[in-house]
């Protein structure tokens, strides 16, 4: 079930390539503050997924709520 959410939640990530050094940036909307930033896409994705875990397991440790992903 966590992997379940984790990766519905990575399926709402948005991706750009920053102008200012060819980077990319990712984040997830409905996570506020996970987002990642890393010189490759597939960099950045990884580094976005563990962000994601990481806020999860943070929001779980101090009882606050989740954001519904609909799936």
């Amino acid at each position: 079930m966590p992997t379940d959410y984790t990766r519905a939640a990575m399926q709402q990530a948005r991706y750009e390539i920053l102008a200012e050094d060819g980077t990319y940036y990712a984040e997830i909307p409905e996570f506020r503050g996970a987002y990642a930033n890393a010189a490759t896409f597939e960099a950045c994705r990884k580094e976005l997924e563990e962000v994601l875990e990481e806020w999860i397991l943070l929001r779980v440790a101090k009882h606050l709520s989740l954001p519904v992903i609909d799936r």
